[in-house]
């Protein structure tokens, strides 16, 4: 019987996440039943946001990860067998079908067949996959982005900071200013992605007078995927009727929940009538199609950019993941299983 190699989690973790929290597990892939078939993983992303499941007490909107339990993370893959004649065998799809070697799916939940539009099908799991929505539907239905706005993103160098980025650029935004960690990552925001301008948060002591400087008209979106006290800082610098999209807490997901920063600022949604509001990217599945095509029409023709992190083997996911929340990663990490 074939077997399933899977990355499990050992215990709760508290702190940063390091590789030793996470251990692999085997076991066999069952017959199938009616309406299921199995996919081969090729391609498996690491995201940040499962951080938050792998505290004893963490849990957004799904719930924490037990011990023991795989770890979730997005695929793209090949259906070698099937009993479902929606996803017959050779059928290339993107799914969450976590840090394993094989899933098993039925057709329900989030799972779309991929075209062949003659991009990576890497890109399904960045710029083109929830990272790219996220950017996509927080600019647009979250952030109500406005033609001439002035834009700041944090996390501006990874995927979601730097497709936000772009496509507020091709909508017409006055002014793009990113934070991002290092010059490199910086240079990159300007000279490739046509940020206006990008914040080294790491090499000033005035992070508030840096974005004040690069921001001189203020802020009217606000794109944070950082946590309380970026929002915080920015506060203050938000112009009138301005819209904060929380996309992610990357700085906060480690940090124990009574020991995070609180948002002190709060009088500047008073008299600036700003509008703060959440996002999560399932919400806008049914208008996936339309913003994908249209994604990757601008991909084709040079419009929009990205960066990948590529690390080979199914024992390279958990150092992979560790890596994002120390600031090693520059794109979108993903790890390929096999050919795709």
């Amino acid at each position: 019987m074939a077997i399933m190699r899977s990355v499990v989690l050992k215990a709760p973790i508290a702190g940063l996440p390091e590789p030793g929290d996470f251990t692999f597990a085997d076991s066999d892939i069952p017959a199938l039943k009616d309406h299921q078939f199995l996919i081969q993983h090729a391609i498996v992303s690491v995201d940040p946001g499962v951080r938050s499941r792998l505290s004893a007490t963490g849990a957004s909107y799904a719930p924490p990860i037990p011990p023991g339990a795989r770890i979730d993370g997005f695929i793209v893959g090949q259906v070698t067998d099937s009993r479902n004649e929606r996803f017959p065998v050779g059928t290339w799809v993107t799914t969450g079908g976590g840090w394993a070697s094989h899933s098993i799916g039925d057709g329900r939940g989030y799972i779309m067949p991929l075209p062949d539009n003659g991009l990576p099908r890497s890109l399904w799991l960045g710029i083109l996959g929830i990272p790219g929505m996220t950017s996509w539907f927080g600019l647009k239905r979250v952030g109500a982005m406005r033609e001439g706005a002035h834009v700041l993103v944090t996390s501006a160098a990874g995927v979601v900071g730097a497709t936000a980025g772009q496509l507020a650029k091709a909508w017409g935004a006055a002014s793009v200013v990113g934070i991002a960690g290092g010059k490199d990552k910086c240079d990159w925001l300007v000279r490739e992605c046509g940020f206006d301008a990008a914040i080294d948060y790491k090499g000033t002591d005035d992070l508030a007078g840096a974005i004040a400087a690069a921001s001189p008209k203020g802020v009217d979106l606000l794109f944070d995927n950082v946590g309380n006290a970026m929002i915080d800082t920015v506060l203050p610098l938000m112009r009138f009727n301005g819209h904060i999209v929380v996309s992610g807490q990357v700085a906060d997901y480690s940090v124990p929940h009574d020991q995070r920063a609180g948002i002190i600022n709060t009088a500047e949604f008073i008299a600036k009538r700003l509008t703060m509001r959440g996002m999560v990217v399932f919400d806008d599945i049914p208008q996936f199609a339309a913003a994908q095509a249209e994604m990757g029409a601008m991909i084709r023709e040079g419009k929009l950019v990205y960066r990948e992190e590529l690390f080979d083997g199914l024992d390279q996911l958990p150092e992979a993941f560790c890596g994002l929340f120390t600031g090693a990663n520059f794109g979108r990490r993903l790890v390929r299983l096999g050919d795709a």
